[in-house]
């Protein structure tokens, strides 16, 4: 009877793991294959869904209009390097806060993450007029600082809660070795964090990618990423189902790539020290 029981819950479980996986890859496969539909197919009523004819117009008429390869290079530059800077700084940050915590870093780490509960569209404007005085305004350079600054408070408690996992006696040996905090961090700390380290990267670098509102308001023509690479097939003509879902294809395609070929990095960072 038990074994029945165990057998129908498993049943259940992975019926209801196949669904929810179904429901979430569907819209990529849809936007998938919408790219190789005629914009006349993309928008039939009832939808036609694989008996079409399939066709590569729409990704040769993208890159004729638009130049893929600028905007994939600024996606690049701003989303790695986001995630860099962000690491130099929250490395130091977190460690203060695990290793060496006051009365008061609670209300720290509440406080920043408050700040993710803010609308962005409530700084729009004082944002906009800072990076233009600054002469940050479209350029790949204001926008690595402004996607630092919204994900620092994530990548600040993500490693904090995994420096929590370390034992600080560890750090306290390297000390009485005569290690400086400089070479306590870098050399005993950080290769003991990998895992945590290298998740929160990842993750970090796949929200610098998908952030889309920050970048479609600092950025025009110089240091527009893939999101505004999408947004440009909305026009006040409409929309042109079949080139945006070729754009979209060509703009996720390459941060799904990193994350199927990095899922077990992840999945092991996400899951560190959750076993002991």
């Amino acid at each position: 009877m038990a074994r029945n029981v165990s057998t129908q819950r498993k049943l259940l479980t992975t019926v209801v793991a196949w669904t929810i996986a179904i429901l979430i890859f569907f819209p990529i496969l849809w936007t998938f294959l919408t790219s190789f539909k005629t914009e006349a197919q993309a928008i039939a009523s009832p939808p036609v869904f694989l008996f079409f004819d399939w066709t590569t117009e729409n990704y040769f008429e993208v890159q004729s209009r638009s130049d893929y390869f600028k905007h994939f290079m600024n996606s690049v530059v701003v989303s790695f390097g986001s995630t860099l800077l962000g690491l130099v700084i929250a490395i130091p940050s977190a460690w203060a806060m695990a290793f060496a915590p006051t009365k008061r870093t609670k209300d720290v780490l509440m406080w920043m993450l408050s700040t993710k509960m803010m609308p962005p569209v409530g700084v729009l404007v004082p944002m906009y007029l800072i990076f233009r005085n600054t002469g940050l305004l479209d350029t790949r350079t204001g926008l690595v600082i402004v996607l630092t600054l919204i994900n620092l408070p994530i990548i600040i408690w993500m490693l904090y809660t995994y420096f929590k996992e370390i034992p600080g006696e560890i750090l306290e040996a390297a000390r009485m070795d005569g290690a400086s905090l400089a070479k306590e961090i870098v050399y005993v700390l950080t290769p003991m964090a990998i895992p945590g380290i290298a998740s929160t990267l990842l993750l970090n670098i796949i929200l610098a990618w998908n952030e889309a509102f920050w970048t479609l308001n600092l950025s025009a023509a110089k240091a527009a990423p893939l999101t505004a690479f999408i947004a440009s097939y909305s026009s006040p003509e409409g929309l042109f189902y079949a080139k945006l879902s070729a754009a979209s294809t060509m703009a996720i395609a390459p941060i799904l790539i990193l994350g199927w070929f990095s899922q077990k990095q992840l999945v092991r960072g996400l899951t560190f020290g959750a076993v002991k």
